[in-house]
């Protein structure tokens, strides 16, 4: 049984929105429990990550990187990294913002930096785009072309609910590909 968090931070609803079909992903796959955590709920209490094979780490873009909210989540972290509890877990990371680029990759870079001052293994986005494949843009799993980790666009001021079809695959997808890694992957020293 592999044990996963999602974790995320939503000021208007549409990270937690993709944040709830990453962990659907992620729960297709079986011997996989997964939780889906708000950061602001971990900052007093970041020794629970320990309890975990794997993160999923999404916050909104803002100003070209994670929310604050998401940054005190990081920063409370402090005691972990300087002990290195968190060596060795599986780490990824999705973001949302209201242009199909909007700086995005500045949080993902956020994101996977902080993992990597963990010593945390990254798993990236290996989803080919499918409009190369002639499926319809909105319909396409990776649109918006992106290896590093998961991005998803919500119009400015839209509905948290109002993503494209693909959009929403893809975060489906990006979740069982991190569940299934965490399967294959063993986060155990070996002998």
């Amino acid at each position: 049984m592999k044990k996963l968090a999602v974790i995320y931070h939503s000021a208007h609803g549409h990270t937690e929105h993709i944040a709830k079909h990453v962990t659907e992903g992620a729960q297709s796959m079986p011997d996989t429990e997964v939780h889906l955590v708000k950061a602001e709920e971990l900052t007093s209490m970041p020794n629970i990550l320990l309890e975990f094979d794997g993160f999923l780490l999404g916050s909104p873009t803002y100003l070209g990187g994670v929310s604050g909210t998401f940054k005190n989540f990081m920063d409370s972290t402090g005691g972990l990294w300087r002990t290195q509890q968190l060596k060795g877990k599986l780490a990824a990371g999705f973001t949302v913002s209201s242009l199909p680029a909007g700086d995005k990759q500045s949080t993902l870079i956020s994101l996977f930096t902080f993992c990597m001052q963990h010593g945390m293994l990254w798993i990236g986005n290996p989803i080919l785009p499918e409009q190369h494949r002639g499926v319809p843009y909105d319909e396409a799993a990776n649109r918006l072309g992106s290896w590093s980790g998961l991005m998803a666009q919500a119009g400015h001021s839209a509905a948290a609910d109002s993503f494209v079809v693909g959009d929403i695959k893809t975060a489906r997808m990006f979740g069982r590909n991190f569940a299934e890694t965490a399967h294959r992957i063993s986060n155990e020293p070996r002998n």
